[in-house]
């Protein structure tokens, strides 16, 4: 049986343009994945959030990126073998342009009280059973499905999310992409893909990423199609005449203006 998809996502989407997603929050400006940067993000024009999550030792939904700390927090230990209380003393500004100080991994559930109404599109990055588990409990404690895409690079992660009821929208795996670009347009059809959303960089390895292909799959399947990292203004403007639905930059205070009168 077809799973319905959510009706609207992300919540209020702007009419006539891209949803611009904060990758990691306005990580230009600010350390990355902090309730600093999501904030600023959503002052300078982003509509939508992009994190990611991970699990410490005792079950904790962090929002971190890397497996360890050594990048943004100078700790080598891995999230997974710390507690939270130990990763709470962590400060994750030292990978920032401008490095913060004081600035603390939140967990994903601050997040969604932090922000409500807010769409998330989170990355699982522990795609086990007890992480996506985890994640789906964070998410309907806050009655936030609606606003919540689950995703992860591997397929499994959202096709796991699906499979243990969750009911707001998922996103597609690497291999979930490949095998879209390998079927003709003509041949897909709604059993095709699971998912509600196709999310891409802007280069597959050492080639450009075919939008325009990718475009024409995802609107024959009826799900959305986001395009990551994208900071250069003209890119997002032209990514925008292409019909992509959203577009991911660490920079939203850049691209906002690109996006805005487009609608």
């Amino acid at each position: 049986m077809t799973r319905p998809r959510p009706l609207r996502f992300p919540p209020a989407p702007p009419a006539g343009r891209p949803v611009l997603w904060a990758h990691r929050g306005a990580r230009a400006e600010l350390p990355e994945n902090t309730l600093a940067a999501f904030e600023r993000a959503l002052e300078v024009g982003a509509d939508a959030i992009e994190t990611d999550v991970r699990l410490t030792r005792d079950g904790a939904v962090v929002i971190f990126h890397d497996a360890d700390g050594l990048r943004v927090a100078r700790r080598a230990p891995r999230v997974r073998d710390v507690s939270l209380e130990e990763l709470s003393s962590w400060d994750v500004g030292h990978a920032a342009a401008q490095p913060g100080r004081g600035h603390r991994a939140p967990l994903l559930d601050a997040a969604l009280a932090a922000f409500p109404g807010v769409a998330f599109n989170v990355d699982v990055k522990d795609g086990t059973r007890a992480a996506v588990e985890a994640v789906i409990a964070v998410v309907q404690r806050r009655q936030a499905e609606a606003r919540v895409l689950l995703t992860g690079f591997d397929a499994k992660t959202p096709r796991l999310a699906r499979e243990l009821g969750y009911r707001g929208p998922t996103g597609a795996g690497v291999s979930d992409v490949l095998a879209l670009l390998a079927r003709p347009v003509s041949t897909l059809g709604a059993d095709t893909f699971a998912g509600d959303a196709v999310q891409v960089p802007t280069r597959l390895g050492p080639l450009p990423t075919p939008v325009s292909s990718l475009v024409a799959r995802c609107r024959r399947l009826g799900c959305r199609l986001d395009v990551f990292v994208v900071d250069d203004p003209p890119r997002a403007r032209a990514l925008a005449a292409l019909g992509v639905d959203g577009v991911m930059s660490d920079d939203p205070r850049a691209i906002a203006p690109a996006l805005r009168g487009l609608g």
